[in-house]
Formats: structure tokens, sequence, C-alpha cells
């Protein structure tokens, strides 16, 4: 499996730095207020699904938080529970049955 992953990614590295080869041209951006972005087209994409990656990590960073914080809330609910049943289930329980026959 190991070498199928290493064929894959070499794969897609040729694939990619061929890509990055054949777009070298200089495009303009412009954006609002006229500013104006030039660069290689390769690298403006590079650039922009950067900053997209970034931001999708940083808008995710509530909910992990927010499930670590559950998760780690329903562990010590787990151990308290382990401990009493532990308790409960380590004292001998009472005969029922009468002394006296």
């Amino acid at each position: 499996m190991k070498i199928v992953s290493t064929v894959v990614g070499i794969i897609l590295f040729v694939l990619f730095f061929g890509f990055a080869l054949k777009n070298t041209q200089e495009v303009n951006l412009v954006m609002f207020l006229n500013y104006e972005l030039r660069g290689p087209l390769v690298l403006l994409l590079l650039g922009f699904f950067t900053a997209g990656a970034a931001l999708g990590i940083l808008a995710l960073t509530p909910t992990v938080f927010r499930y670590r914080r559950e998760a780690n809330k329903l562990k010590t609910t787990i151990a308290a529970l382990q401990s009493t049943a532990l308790k409960v289930n380590a004292q001998p329980q009472p005969d029922s049955v009468n002394a006296q026959q």
C-alpha cells in the first residue's frame, strides 16, 4: 500500500509541476478600489488556494474545540460512572435467607 501511495504521489507531483510550467504567463487580477495584483498565474492560483484552505481551517476551529470539550466531559462522566459501579459491586450483598429454620 505504501508503494501505491508513493507512486500516486509522484504522478500527482509530475502533473502539477507540468501545470505550473505551462502556466507561467503573467496575469492581472483587478480587485476593488482599482487595486491590481500582477504575477504568474500558477503563483496566484497557489496563493488563493492556500488562503482558502487557511480560512477553511479557521472556520472549523470552533467546531473542533466544541467536540473536544464535549468528548472530555463525556470521558469524565464515564469515569465517574465506572468508579461508582466498582464501589457498588465491591460490597458483598447480604443474604436474604432466614437463619432460624
